[in-house]
């Protein structure tokens, strides 16, 4: 046992993502993992806003995890920085990617927690594909608008560091069949993809194609999603808002400045998932797309000494 550490009842069995850090603001709850630094579940007057997972289970679909220092897909696990060819381990191995950074299994450490908020950290340290350091941070926050969370990433290293951000979380839909499902995303342009390996080969308007849901509509099966959109509309708050309802009723997900890009993936809407993941829309606020690395859009050069940072956020009705 380590110095320090509390004793545990005979038959402890520790959950699999760690710490878990309950923040409350009236009637909403919200748990943030060690393990990812990533959103478990939040709820609003005892109904699940987002589709999480339980406490003695392991996360999976990226339920409201956290990825950094790139989102999405990146090709081979390679580019090039500074003249120098880079190698990162391949972790979507079928269709041959690194996928969604090296952070969402990381145990982030915890900077400060109160009532409604809570301030968690993890360092990045340099490894095979990846030569920097960065200081990553992320404020949690309960309120009367909801959940906002602000994110931070300080390089403390010698060089410019590349990087990208995005978070993962899950509108529930509470089993609410496709054509049940409305969806809302303000977005002109999205990204179309290899089928095979759903890498960006270019961009298209929405206009006049099935990824239109500039009004509202019925997602219905023929359209499910795995789709990056850019050309966001923003409100008046500067925030621009993908909202998916249901008929337990709407959840509203928000990008701030700096989060240009959102992913939409519905292939978990229908049905939950090995019957312990509930359904939901995942709803993903993104700096830049897939493979930025590579193609360079909208890809962040933090430089030495330097930071980036942006909010995002959920909000229920």
């Amino acid at each position: 046992m380590v110095m320090g550490e509390t004793p545990k009842a005979p038959g402890f069995v520790p959950s699999p993502t760690g710490a878990q850090w309950l923040i409350s603001h009236g009637d909403q709850h919200a748990v943030i993992v060690e393990v990812g630094g990533g959103l478990r579940s939040y709820a609003v007057g005892g109904h699940d806003v987002v589709a999480g997972y339980p406490a003695d289970a392991a996360c999976a679909h990226g339920r409201g995890q956290v990825l950094m220092p790139w989102p999405n897909r990146l090709r081979d696990g390679r580019y090039v920085a500074d003249g120098a060819p880079q190698q990162l381990p391949i972790t979507e191995v079928a269709r041959h990617n690194a996928s969604h950074g090296l952070v969402r299994w990381a145990l982030w450490e915890l900077v400060h927690q109160d009532t409604s908020s809570v301030d968690v950290r993890y360092r990045l340290h340099p490894q095979p594909g990846w030569p920097w350091h960065l200081d990553l941070r992320q404020i949690y926050r309960l309120g009367t608008d909801g959940l906002t969370v602000a994110v931070r990433a300080h390089n403390p290293s010698a060089t410019p560091a590349p990087f990208g951000f995005a978070a993962h979380p899950y509108a529930a839909t509470h089993g609410a069949g496709a054509d049940e499902v409305t969806l809302t995303i303000p977005a002109e342009r999205y990204v179309t993809v290899d089928p095979e390996r759903l890498l960006p080969t270019g961009s298209a308007e929405v206009a006049g194609s099935a990824y239109d849901f500039r009004a509202e509509r019925v997602l219905g099966e023929p359209t499910l999603l795995d789709t990056a959109y850019t050309g966001l509309e923003r409100e008046a708050d500067g925030r621009w808002r993908v909202r998916v309802a249901a008929p337990a009723g709407t959840t509203a997900i928000w990008g701030g400045p700096g989060l240009d890009w959102v992913q939409v993936f519905s292939e978990k809407v229908a049905l939950p998932v090995e019957g312990t993941y509930p359904p939901g829309v995942a709803v993903e606020p993104m700096s830049c797309p897939a493979d930025a690395f590579n193609s360079g859009e909208d890809l962040v050069w933090i430089a030495p000494g330097g930071s980036w940072s942006a909010e995002w956020g959920i909000e229920r009705g």
